[in-house]
């Protein structure tokens, strides 16, 4: 296993954690936004998508059709996808066992950002062994 950091402009972490909050206690969700590495991913932007699950409560699940589209944006502008993100209003602060069944994006970061008494996000990659967790590390300088 190796060593892996994830890191978060400001403002990107702050838009997950107030659209945390927004989303009550339904789960909201996104993509990710910036340069892609193997080592070391930089979040630039956050793109909210709708949260269509059945139990948006327990659950989150991105449109196919809205989720290309924002890839195709992300593209567009320059930047690369880094991963996904969501939020567990009432969950555990690390990827839960349907998270694991429903990751799809080998090698891409999943950002949880979980609400018990008080804002915790994490960081995880998808690999071939399940997640592997991910230093997550605050880039103040932006914004």
């Amino acid at each position: 296993m190796s060593a892996r950091d994830l890191v978060l402009a400001r403002d990107a972490y702050d838009d997950i954690v107030y659209q945390g909050y927004d989303g009550g206690a339904e789960e909201i969700c996104g993509v990710l936004a910036g340069a892609y590495g193997d080592d070391e991913s930089v979040v630039h932007e956050v793109h909210q998508t709708e949260n269509v699950a059945e139990t948006p409560q327990i659950r989150y699940a991105i449109d196919p059709e809205e989720q290309l589209q924002v890839i195709e944006s992300v593209e567009d502008a320059g930047l690369e996808i880094v991963g996904f993100y969501h939020t567990h209003p009432s969950g555990p602060p690390h990827p839960s066992e349907t998270d694991a069944e429903r990751a799809t994006w080998p090698g891409y970061s999943y950002v949880i950002c979980a609400f018990d008494g008080y804002p915790y996000l994490g960081s995880w990659r998808w690999t071939d062994d399940g997640f592997e967790r991910e230093t997550v590390v605050l880039d103040e300088r932006s914004g």
